[in-house]
């Protein structure tokens, strides 16, 4: 409110005036009959709307005008003067010109209207002055302000699917204090905090609230509202805030090449694949080998479901021998963010090799791997049967130190005829232990088997055991058939070498 500009001087005497009028004899001096009627005690008015303060005199007073004061003592304000009027103010009188009506229009309330007014009747004093003679008991005037339209702001940058965001909530200008949020994700309600009520300079209040929401990949479609009631307002305000603003969907890269593998000289399309991405903000280079190359898109981003986008791009590699194994990359920017690629190798099947199936594909460092596998495992191989080789050698060794021979003598027109038959014994091998045993005879169960049995006398005493024995030129003779120690079969046949002691 722009109050009229008071006399100086008014609020110095405003008080010595009202302690005048309490004396004895001051208002009989001034006028016989003289009411002053402020008839409201409280007045309610919300923010905006046009305020009435009523005021009316009756009896005679003296010369002095009819002023509407807000406040009372050294802190009040002059709002409307009798004699002062201003037609272009918006603090009017409801009937100009009266001398008995004093009652004010004040248009567009605001919350910093809020106050007690006075309506008071001035005189003149002794010296001229004017002096407090009347004033009503005071208009307590509050004003309801409306809240101000919610306003939802989110982070600064965008958030992946699964991320923690927190959106804020806030409204101001309103009065009294007393208000409800409530927040929603579409249509459904969310928790928040509980909000935060301020009182600013003006009397009126602001309110902040805050909601944490963890964002869907499916979100690009989807919006939160913070919800505000007041006692002022006949329907709730809403603020809202799409979650597209705030989203971003990093794309999945696939790539493919047909045909794969490609004879030489055809031609390979190798095609990367975008899907399921926003915003729709991305570019896609091509390279061979780290080299760029030029390719070219489909088709422009398009809107799938959900809100979110897909992009395939195209490249065409000539298939010569020279580019056989190379590598072709897939490089996507999206939104700013740090590059993400995807590669495919440039297979080709050679015809003077008979070629290679569609089904199976052995490159380079395949084809290594299995030649470093092969040699590993040979080297295994030879190295397990050397150690075996040796550890069968000293086994052998072990058990032939004592050992006592037959040698065939000299082969004789009848030995000849004899050693034709497999089943003559002609040479035997024999490894005596050192200690004490009993012989035991060696028979064999063929028909034909023929065995010598070599028996020593008992061992002297001392160290002069028989460790070896050497017989040179003993012919094994068939001797006549006759039971032996075992049985056999019919028809076995057995020589008896013995052997004496020296």
């Amino acid at each position: 409110m722009e109050p009229h500009p008071r006399d100086p001087g008014r609020a110095a005497w405003a008080l010595p005036c009202l302690l005048l009028l309490a004396l004895p004899g001051v208002d009989a001096q001034a006028g016989q009959g003289f009411t002053l009627q402020q008839p409201q005690a409280k007045v309610t008015v919300t923010a905006g709307d046009n305020l009435t303060l009523i005021c009316t005199v009756s009896g005679i007073a003296g010369p002095g005008s009819v002023m509407w004061l807000k406040g009372w003592g050294s802190g009040n304000k002059t709002v409307y003067d009798q004699n002062n009027a201003d037609p272009s103010s918006r603090v009017t009188a409801a009937v100009p010109g009266s001398d008995t009506n004093f009652t004010i229009h004040i248009r567009n309330v605001q919350p910093e209207d809020m106050g007690t007014y006075y309506c008071v009747k001035f005189v003149k004093g002794a010296f001229g002055a004017d002096e407090v003679f009347k004033h009503g008991s005071g208009t307590e005037v509050t004003v309801q302000a409306k809240p101000s339209p919610p306003l939802v702001s989110g982070p600064e940058q965008r958030a992946r699917p699964n991320d923690s965001v927190p959106f804020t909530c806030t409204t101001g200008g309103f009065f009294p204090d007393k208000i409800d949020v409530k927040w929603f994700k579409n249509d459904n309600s969310m928790t928040a905090q509980q909000p935060q009520v301020t009182q600013s300079r003006m009397k009126t209040y602001n309110m902040s609230s805050t909601a944490q929401v963890t964002l869907q990949k499916d979100d690009a479609r989807s919006q939160i509202t913070c919800e505000v009631t007041h006692p002022t307002l006949r329907a709730p305000l809403r603020g809202s805030f799409q979650l597209s603003r705030v989203l971003r969907v990093p794309p999945s890269v696939k790539m493919r090449a047909e045909p794969s593998p490609a004879e030489v000289n055809k031609t390979v399309a190798f095609t990367c694949l975008l899907k399921e991405f926003y915003p729709a903000n991305v570019s896609i280079s091509w390279l061979e080998n780290g080299i760029e190359i030029k390719g070219q898109n489909l088709s422009g981003p398009r809107e799938v479901s959900r809100g979110l986008f897909e992009l395939s791009s195209r490249v065409e590699v000539q298939a010569t021998e020279e580019k056989n194994g190379s590598t072709i990359t897939c490089r996507v920017v999206h939104d700013g963010q740090a590059p993400a690629n995807d590669s495919a190798v440039l297979l080709i099947s050679n015809p003077t090799l008979g070629g290679l199936s569609n089904e199976f594909q052995i490159n380079k460092d395949d084809m290594l791997i299995y030649i470093v596998v092969g040699v590993v495992c040979t080297v295994l191989a030879l190295l397990v049967a050397a150690i075996l080789y040796l550890i069968r050698t000293k086994q052998i060794k072990g058990k032939s130190s004592p050992s006592a021979r037959l040698h065939e003598p000299e082969k004789s027109s009848e030995a000849t005829t004899q050693e034709s038959d497999p089943n003559n014994l002609t040479y035997a091998d024999l490894n005596f232990e050192k200690e004490r045993k009993s012989i035991r005879r060696m028979v064999e169960m063929s028909q034909q088997s023929e065995y010598a049995c070599i028996q020593s006398n008992q061992a002297p005493n001392g160290d002069d055991n028989l460790t070896y024995a050497d017989l040179d030129m003993v012919h094994l003779s068939k001797a006549p058939k006759r039971p032996a120690p075992r049985p056999e079969e019919a028809g076995s046949e057995y020589a008896s070498v013995q052997i004496t002691r020296k």
